[in-house]
């Protein structure tokens, strides 16, 4: 019977982990064990922030809807609050964009909540 030692199999995955390696420095991408570690690492890590900066960007919205709410005298919890009231259905991202870049459209758009 013939010996088995897996070459072509073996080969092939290790070069599927090296190739998700390119471009990190040193033992990272040329010792196979090393090389397991980081990629792993960077995996997990790519998951990991990929949900943080979920949290982040929505963080940076509530952040840039109340500043611009200060400015016209109505907290942003009230203002969330009379939104939904209003059944005016728009997320964060849009709110915050209008509140950057479009003074006037916020400005009516509390000013129409602040009347219900």
């Amino acid at each position: 019977m013939t010996r088995v030692k897996y070459g072509p199999a073996s080969r092939r995955r290790r070069k599927k982990i090296s190739k998700m390696a390119k471009g990190q420095r040193a033992g990272r991408s040329k010792w196979h064990r090393i090389t397991m570690e980081s990629v792993n690492k960077a995996l997990a890590y790519g998951t990991r922030d990929r949900r943080a900066k979920k949290r982040d960007f929505r963080r940076m919205w509530i952040l840039r809807i109340s500043n611009a709410c200060k400015e016209l005298d109505i907290s942003y919890s009230k203002f969330i609050k009379a939104l939904t009231d209003a059944k005016i259905k728009l997320n964060r991202k849009l709110l915050a964009d209008i509140a950057l870049n479009d003074r006037p459209a916020f400005k009516k758009l509390v000013e129409s909540t602040k009347k219900k």
